[in-house]
């Protein structure tokens, strides 16, 4: 199935001159994966404390794409600049995990929404994330494969939050929106787990 990440490499294209930019000045990969991570779990604090407020569900689409841009640039300074780095292949996956549990969660509180979807949507996406490293166990590179990765899940609640905070009314179509999120995530874990096995054979 076809997944919002496939888009990644434009994306990367675009940003390339600012990574050159940052690299010169002598920003780190570490330096932006941990600026990502501490700009969601502010964003999650800032739902948890004013769960009802429309101007903080207004800003988690801004923040969501910036946060992909942020992810994507430290991955291009390891890559690309020769930062490649054993603590930075560990702050790139706990910061992602850690930042998704913290920026999401906090939507169990929003008004109007279903908790129980937003916390096994939640948990579904930390396994999902953990079938994409176990692959690298078994001989198998990192899987990132969808239908609900890192990139689609920021794109879903991103629109939750937008329709939110523009005053849409909470109801069947949001217990739709967190459903299709949590029925997605076991076939995204499957999806992982076989693409490992199928290239670790």
């Amino acid at each position: 199935m076809a997944s919002i990440y496939e888009l990644k490499p434009r994306f990367q294209a675009l940003l390339r001159p600012l990574v050159k930019t940052l690299a010169a000045a002598g920003v780190t990969a570490n330096q932006v994966t941990l600026a990502a991570a501490f700009l969601s779990l502010l964003t999650g604090a800032s739902i948890y404390f004013s769960p009802a407020s429309p101007r903080v569900l207004l800003l988690v689409p801004l923040v969501l794409f910036l946060r992909m841009a942020l992810n994507a640039v430290d991955g291009m300074l390891a890559r690309e600049h020769d930062q490649r780095s054993r603590l930075g292949a560990v702050l790139n996956e706990l910061g992602d995990v850690v930042s998704d549990a913290g920026l999401y969660l906090p939507f169990a509180l929003v008004p109007g929404l279903d908790s129980r979807l937003v916390i096994v949507a939640v948990v579904l996406a930390l396994i999902g994330e953990m079938a994409g490293v176990v692959a690298i166990q078994i001989g198998a590179e990192r899987r990132y494969d969808g239908p609900m990765g890192k990139s689609d899940r920021a794109f879903w609640f991103g629109l939750l939050a937008l329709l939110l905070g523009i005053g849409v009314t909470p109801g069947w179509w949001s217990n739709v929106f967190l459903g299709l999120i949590a029925l997605l995530g076991p076939i995204t874990i499957f999806n992982r787990a076989r693409r490992a096995l199928a290239e670790g054979t």
